[in-house]
């Protein structure tokens, strides 16, 4: 009867009846790791019987504060697993710390954290100057890297306020102090130097009352003011300048820096021999002479023809004007370069960033 009775108990639990023997791998890797089967847990939430182990075994709010107090955890995962028979500590959970530890701890980081700074003096060489070391300066107006900067120190390229250096770690004011690399001032400041290859039928200021498409349409997106460098007129094409640097601005346009601008005009011939030597002499036009200062027949086609002039003033359509007293009218202008800085196979409607070395040649160009 005993017999029939263990065999009866052994067929109605729910799953931890079965024979080893019976091959069920996956009851042999349960009993090995130690933990139960989905369908053999029981929790309790009383703190009264009903788990696998024979005594009372406490709920899982008691097990977490005993854990927490620094006591055993005896949950239900320890009876399952157990060599000898002894409880066995829930996976991944080690033993918790005393509290006396805890406050050890605590007083340690208090007492670190609350000491006073003690703020040493400055006693590495240049401590005492203010301003930023020099190869920072160029590498961030974009002459290269920190690396490079330095080189072109240690080759003598480098000059501030008219002396050369040659010694790494000079400080330098990027608002005072004048740099200059091979020759070139260097723009240290936050300045900004746009070329525009500006199309016909735009306007040559940067907003319109009139809705018409101005310069200012290109450079919406700046945060900066921008201003431009002088005009062209709403059917010439070409080159035109944007910076914020007002001084530079002024300069470019004022008549007693003579700063040069070369355009290509189309005209009809044929061209007389003498037209370059007029043009340089001088036109005489309502408002005084314009003279020159180069011409040059670029291209023949039949009767069409493309010039070039260059000249340093700055009069309102100068260019078509002196053509047309000539006696040839202008069909299409185009500016192809202002001062040191031309055109290019800049595409019309592209806005391009200068580079420092051609801020440099400008500045130079007006004695900056």
């Amino acid at each position: 009867m005993r017999s029939s009775g263990r065999n009866s108990r052994g067929s109605s639990g729910g799953g931890r009846g079965n024979h080893r023997g019976a091959g069920n791998q996956r009851d042999d890797k349960q009993q090995r790791s130690g933990r139960p089967r989905p369908e053999e847990r029981r929790y309790d939430v009383g703190g009264s019987g009903g788990g696998t182990g024979d005594g009372p075994r406490k709920g899982r709010g008691d097990a977490a504060r005993g854990g927490a107090k620094g006591g055993p955890r005896t949950g239900a995962k320890s009876g399952f697993g157990a060599k000898g028979g002894g409880p066995q500590r829930g996976r991944g959970q080690g033993p918790a710390r005393p509290r006396e530890y805890d406050a050890q701890v605590e007083e340690r980081n208090r007492a670190r954290h609350d000491k006073p700074q003690v703020k040493t003096p400055k006693t590495f060489p240049g401590a005492e100057q203010e301003g930023e070391r020099l190869q920072k300066v160029l590498a961030r107006a974009g002459m290269g890297s920190r690396r490079a900067c330095e080189e072109l120190i240690d080759q003598a390229r480098v000059e501030v306020n008219g002396k050369i250096v040659t010694e790494q770690g000079v400080r330098v004011d990027p608002e005072k102090d004048e740099i200059k690399v091979d020759g070139l001032t260097v723009a240290t400041q936050s300045y900004l130097f746009f070329a525009l290859n500006k199309p016909a039928g735009v306007v040559s200021t940067m907003e319109d009352p009139d809705g018409r498409q101005c310069l200012g349409d290109y450079v919406t997106n700046r945060e900066t003011r921008l201003f431009h460098v002088g005009r062209l007129d709403t059917e010439t094409e070409g080159i035109i300048l944007l910076t914020n640097h007002g001084e530079l601005a002024h300069r470019l346009t004022h008549p007693r820096y003579g700063v040069k601008k070369t355009y290509l005009a189309a005209i009809q011939g044929p061209l007389p021999r003498d037209l370059g030597k007029r043009l340089k002499d001088g036109i005489e036009l309502e408002d005084g002479y314009a003279r020159a200062d180069h011409f040059r027949v670029v291209e023949n086609t039949g009767k069409n023809y493309l010039v070039e002039v260059t000249l340093h003033e700055g009069r309102k359509h100068i260019v078509r004007r002196m053509l047309a007293e000539a006696g040839f009218p202008v069909d299409k202008l185009v500016r192809t370069a202002f001062g040191p800085i031309s055109l290019g196979d800049q595409k019309s409607g592209w806005l391009r960033r200068m580079t420092n070395t051609e801020v440099g040649m400008l500045m130079r160009e007006v004695e900056l």
